[in-house]
């Protein structure tokens, strides 16, 4: 071997070496796996997880990669928050009603009449959780955002529901322990289940209607099946994004900022902007389907639903405890900070 190709040899080789110390996006890259428990390829999908991971993987000059599982394929809803604590998911995101009696201070904001949007209940929720209302329930995990569906209402394939009384004897797939309770005082049965599962069992007719959103109305495909709207607003469904505390102390600095930086209340809102989109576009269906409908306004004073909705809000606080009282007024005063 002449002189001048090993020294061209050494040349590359040192080029080489350097030109992955200087790259280590290549070589190092971190894989963030999200699960989820909305169906792939929707509109939550793709403008807000999607987008998540996109922004995330630029800012991050690729050193961060996005993996996202939909549709409960690496964690059922009732075990998206468990698995990632465990690791088994290092982004998990669902419902807290999904995981009964674990967050019953955060669901004081699924009481009737506390927000009137996804907007609204998204800026009260994350406004509650960065004041420190209800932290300790998330200490195992570092929060990256929470968000609302906005108001969750019922809808029935066989008849309209007009007052409560209606509700005797029918199946109803329930959304949260609370409207489950409703139900049953109103002498309905309460069925629960993860809102992927409604659609077959409503088309089985293992339920006869259910108390959603109208965003879920819309992504589940729920109004090929229910026909009949009653605008009352039981409940606002909490959610959450939430990032294993393991995964986060293990990456370097300039990679948690990252995640700080994808984390809050502009988060919070982004996801708030897609629910309220798919929620136009779900009544919309339901419209140009030519559904029928019946709006209960100002439910909270109505004659016939007031007292059913004040009875839920009352029971639920008496049995939350005072400190669910001072969340309660603690939502109610931010109405006004966080219109709809």
């Amino acid at each position: 071997m002449t002189p001048s190709k090993t020294v061209n040899r050494i040349a590359l080789s040192s080029a080489l070496a350097a030109a992955l110390v200087a790259t280590p996006s290549l070589a190092e890259a971190t894989t963030l796996r999200i699960a989820h428990v909305w169906p792939g390829g929707s509109l939550i999908d793709r403008e807000l997880f999607q987008a998540w991971g996109e922004s995330v993987e630029a800012a991050s000059d690729g050193r961060l990669e996005v993996e996202i599982y939909p549709s409960q394929t690496l964690a059922k809803s009732d075990k998206t928050y468990e698995s990632t604590i465990s690791g088994v998911a290092d982004i998990g995101a669902s419902a807290q009603g999904y995981n009964a009696g674990r967050f019953p201070l955060t669901q004081v904001v699924e009481l009737p009449g506390v927000s009137a949007s996804s907007r609204q209940g998204s800026c009260i929720l994350q406004s509650l959780y960065e004041q420190g209302h209800f932290a300790e329930e998330y200490a195992d995990s570092r929060p990256l955002f929470m968000f609302t569906t906005g108001p969750g209402y019922l809808h029935t394939r066989e008849r309209l529901i007009e007052t409560p009384q209606d509700l005797e004897g029918l199946r109803l797939r329930r959304p949260t322990p609370v409207v489950g309770d409703m139900f049953t005082r109103l002498g309905a049965q309460a069925v629960g289940m993860p809102a992927p599962e409604v659609f077959t069992a409503m088309q089985r007719g293992v339920v006869d209607g259910l108390s959603f959103n109208w965003e879920g109305m819309k992504t589940f495909r729920l109004n090929e099946l229910a026909s009949y709207h009653t605008e009352v607003p039981l409940y606002d469904l909490s959610l959450f994004a939430t990032m294993s505390q393991r995964t986060y102390d293990g990456l370097p600095e300039d990679l948690q900022q990252v995640i700080d930086d994808h984390s809050g209340m502009e988060w919070s809102l982004r996801a708030a902007a897609v629910y309220d989109e798919l929620i136009r576009q779900g009544r919309q269906d339901a419209e140009e389907a030519g559904h029928e409908f019946l709006v209960i306004e100002d439910a909270l004073d109505h004659p016939e639903w007031g007292p059913v909705l004040q009875q839920t809000i009352e029971g639920y606080l008496d049995e939350t405890g005072s400190r669910a009282g001072e969340i309660y007024e603690a939502a109610m005063s931010l109405q006004a900070e966080c219109p709809a």
